[in-house]
């Protein structure tokens, strides 16, 4: 496959599986394989808001990794269980190999900016990991930046309850220091039969396979 087409077909293949209140077919939905994405036309310079309501861009991260990984903070299920075995595996990274983990910066980015202020993302990440940034913007800036992510999302509306969910793609990614995509995050793994270990562990393995 040309791999200008491999983050679409990634993408929706894993797309709208996520975030659905009781989260049985969510949690196990598709998760796409990690692989390479050397090559794969994915990303763009951006600017949005941090958890501090400050601007960021894209390239205020050059010369690290970048850990994306696109949700929203009012996820039932799926986001929370990704980032925390996303996180406490970085945060075994950093145990094992303090130099290389400070090369990385993990981020997440909002897919819901109406209800993802600055001061509910800072209250997010920070139950993560300390170094989790959190990113949200204007509903047009978050449209931007999830089509040049090859992000797909969109409202659903919530059985039985007055708000809404987001259906989105589940594909973490991890790019280069210079913003290049490189693979896509393993956060499950089915081998395994205690998936949260399992997942943490295929994490951690990722961590230590490709940051150099």
């Amino acid at each position: 496959m040309n791999k200008a087409l491999i983050p679409l077909a990634l993408s929706l293949a894993a797309v709208v599986s996520a975030c659905n209140i009781g989260g049985g077919d969510a949690a196990n939905g598709s998760q796409s394989a990690p692989g390479d994405l050397a090559g794969a036309r994915i990303g763009a310079p951006f600017t949005l808001t941090n958890q501090d309501g400050a601007k960021v861009s894209w390239d205020d991260f050059k010369g690290k990794y970048r850990l994306v990984y696109f949700g929203y903070t009012y996820c039932p299920d799926v986001c929370p269980v990704d980032l925390q075995r996303i996180m406490q595996a970085f945060g075994r990274f950093e145990k094992m190999d303090p130099a290389r983990a400070a090369k990385v910066q993990p981020v997440f980015i909002s897919l819901d900016p109406e209800r993802d202020t600055p001061a509910v993302m800072k209250t997010y990440v920070a139950a993560f990991h300390p170094r989790l940034m959190g990113l949200t913007g204007s509903t047009d800036e978050i449209a931007k930046v999830a089509k040049d992510f090859v992000v797909v999302y969109g409202k659903e509306e919530a059985k039985g309850a007055s708000d809404y969910l987001v259906s989105h793609s589940r594909t973490p990614y991890l790019f280069g220091p210079d913003g290049e995509p490189v693979a896509l995050v393993p956060v499950d793994d089915p081998a395994t039969p205690d998936k949260d270990e399992g997942g943490l562990d295929a994490v951690l393995a990722f961590l230590e396979k490709w940051v150099k």
